[in-house]
């Protein structure tokens, strides 16, 4: 039982360095997402959804489902096709450290 605690909060520190990206990066690579998505990930389409604040994870598991195909959109495959792993975890460490104020 003495080694559950140090194992879980290993586990949970490797899972947050897996996915660590670069906001700063991926607000330099998101030019392209913002003429659907909006220069702050909140959406200038009604087709398109708001990105910002969204989870992380969520983030970079839809991405990654456009680029394989396994999530289909027309256009979001096409945009998710040429990203790598780093530039989605960047772009997923962007939107997902945006602010959304509700009022």
């Amino acid at each position: 039982m003495k080694f559950l605690i140090p194992l879980t909060l290993a586990a949970a520190m490797l899972s947050q360095t897996v996915w660590a990206g670069d906001a700063d990066a991926g607000k330099a690579k998101s030019m392209p997402c913002a003429t659907c998505h909006g220069l702050n990930g909140m959406s200038t389409l009604n087709e398109a959804p708001n990105l910002a604040g969204q989870p992380l994870i969520y983030l970079i598991e839809q991405m990654r489902a456009y680029r394989s195909g396994k999530r289909q959109n027309e256009i979001m495959g096409i945009m998710a096709k040429p990203l790598t792993n780093g530039d989605i975890d960047d772009l997923a460490a962007w939107y997902s450290s945006i602010k959304v104020e509700v009022k």
